[in-house]
């Protein structure tokens, strides 16, 4: 199975991702995480994008698509993959196209999260993030042990600047601009499947499963 998850920042998309991940028992790779962890650790991919980053720019659908092919070619995605916040561009979305066919592969589904804004509001409110190795926590759906501690590495938890209210809304209006436009890319070629990102993770869960067991049959 190869999967493609989008919709807006705090539809749920890494949440429902993970969850689906260990259910048919294949990797989740999240954009985001991919790119900071490369930063962290100095990689040559990772070096690119932090002079990018620190000149004000921001990192190129290039050196996104270079850091996302490096991470499809391991191993572990040949059984397939869940994607969450990639492709986020036309032109993201024709580099993924291009590489999964050099590979004989294909997109099996594209899930669009369709949320509202009041409910990204409110759920990035409460996101928490580790520094230190990464890993996301919120304050009421996924809470630490320990209050304000990493669970893996006991590092402050932090919220991160680009969930901050005012940000999350040009955040928004970034990706109506640049994101939205996979609809249509997605639609197209039959991929494209649409999902209320209101709803809470286990009702949310449930409508996927259907979504995902009529997939599969019709395959």
């Amino acid at each position: 199975m190869r999967l493609v998850l989008f919709g807006p920042p705090g539809a749920g998309k890494g949440t429902h991702a993970r969850i689906l991940g260990e259910k048919w028992k294949i990797p989740h790779f999240a954009a985001g995480d991919i790119l900071r962890r490369h930063i962290r650790e100095a990689t040559e991919i990772g070096k690119k994008a932090r002079a990018i980053i620190e000149r004000g720019e921001l990192v190129p659908d290039t050196v996104i698509n270079e850091i996302m092919a490096d991470q499809l070619a391991q191993t572990e995605a040949r059984k397939g993959f869940i994607l969450d916040g990639y492709p986020r561009t036309l032109g993201q979305a024709e580099a993924l196209e291009k590489f999964l066919e050099g590979q004989r592969e294909t997109l099996d589904s594209a899930l669009y999260f369709k949320t509202s804004s009041p409910v990204i509001l409110n759920r990035l409110s409460g996101r928490l993030n580790c520094p230190k190795c990464g890993v996301n926590y919120h304050r009421k759906n996924i809470p630490p042990k320990v209050e304000g501690k990493c669970d893996r590495c006991g590092a402050e938890l932090v919220q991160r600047a680009d969930d901050q209210p005012e940000t999350v809304l040009h955040r928004i209006a970034v990706y109506e601009t640049e994101t939205a436009p996979l609809l249509n890319y997605y639609n197209k070629r039959g991929l494209l499947t649409e999902v209320s990102g209101d709803l809470e993770v286990p009702e949310l869960q449930q409508e996927l499963a259907k979504v995902l067991a009529r997939y599969s049959k019709s395959r």
